[in-house]
């Protein structure tokens, strides 16, 4: 009996029903956000998935609309109120006839009583073809596959906590079973059904939990274990975080700090590559609060940025941004740099250097 129940327990864990509850507001809770759908023939035709909203408050909840991002999502709601201690749904089926890619379908969720409309996710990959695992998941640790060796979390709030999943495979012909080391502090890791069967996939569930030492785009890692075996190389997997502003109020918001830059980006023209861009920048807080950035990034390999100081009130600041060329391809260049500020209405301000590098 105990053998069944295991069975019972890990198949539920791969559909995603043991996904820990999200509370949506203060009275309604999501079984999960994200569905995905792992890799999915073409010829397989339309997948549905269900979303449970399950009503934890002392009222009835409604769910007023959901709204697809395209055409090739139908989606349907429990239409009547959800009354305390019940429970609702929301369906969506994806059409699965846009091309053999991955896809990453947004429902857009109005609730009763809930300020900020919920966001809903549909993921997967369609294939027009069987194709090996080998190929599917080429990022390999042993036996454990994956698909790719940085995988995003999205977007992270202080004081909040941000889970996702992606499919892992067992490329081996041997049930394999897989185990987390060194695993960052702020990080929570499992692989469910575990072990994985041979020549099979699994759900690979993390969450990322907010600190306010860490701003802006962070990696977390863990080090698998496959079988017994430690793969140090490790797991990579990055969340953006920016901060929590949502118990300020509408006054709040319009009187805190708010940064007005003169040129959002500096043109380097045309440069030798090798060369060293010093990029300037300057901002004035048009705010009535203090303004200051918690964290700056850039997609570039090297590169420095100047002390940016804390802007009081109608203060103008100037800072540098220093991107050396060496590594760089030649041509046409365009390089991102994102500022994490404390600023309510541009809590992420993207700056851009620009020019051609010969």
């Amino acid at each position: 009996m105990r053998y069944i129940m295991t069975i019972i327990l890990a198949a539920a864990m791969a559909a995603g029903m043991l996904q820990a509850q999200v509370k949506v507001g203060s009275s309604l809770e999501l079984d999960k956000t994200v569905h995905n759908f792992g890799d999915i023939l073409m010829e397989k035709g339309p997948v549905s998935c269900t979303f449970t909203v399950n009503n934890i408050g002392q009222k009835p909840a409604v769910i007023y609309n959901v709204v697809s991002t395209c055409g090739c999502t139908d989606v349907s709601w429990t239409r009547e109120p959800i009354m305390p201690g019940k429970s609702g749904s929301i369906s969506a089926t994806y059409s699965n006839d846009e091309g053999a890619y991955p896809f990453d379908k947004t429902l857009t969720v109005y609730f009763s009583d809930v300020k900020k409309p919920v966001t809903l996710k549909l993921r997967g990959v369609s294939l027009a073809k069987k194709q090996p695992l080998t190929e599917l998941y080429p990022v390999q640790h042993g036996p454990l596959g994956l698909k790719s060796a940085e995988i995003k979390c999205g977007n992270l709030e202080q004081g909040g906590i941000k889970s996702e999943s992606v499919t892992v495979a067992n490329i081996s012909d041997r049930p394999v079973k897989v185990d987390f080391r060194n695993v960052d502090k702020h990080l929570k890791i499992s692989v469910a059904p575990n072990p994985i069967p041979a020549n099979s996939t699994s759900e690979m569930s993390f969450s990322v939990t907010a600190d306010r030492s860490l701003w802006g785009k962070n990696f977390y890692h863990a080090s698998p274990v496959v079988d017994g075996k430690v793969f140090n190389d490790g797991i990579s997997i990055w969340a953006f975080t920016k901060e929590n502003f949502s118990s300020l109020t509408d006054k709040e918001r319009r009187e805190g700090p708010r940064p007005h830059f003169e040129e959002s980006t500096y043109s380097f023209g045309k440069v030798k590559k090798g060369a060293r861009i010093q990029a300037e920048f300057s901002f004035r807080n048009d705010g009535r609060k203090p303004f200051s950035v918690y964290s700056v990034n850039a997609d570039a390999k090297d590169w420095s940025h100047s002390d940016i100081p804390v802007a009081a009130p109608e203060e103008t600041v100037r800072f540098t941004v220093t991107l050396d060329t060496k590594d760089l391809p030649k041509g046409e260049h365009l390089t991102i740099v994102t500022l994490t500020t404390n600023s309510p209405l541009r809590p992420i301000v993207n700056l851009f250097i620009a020019g051609w590098i010969e």
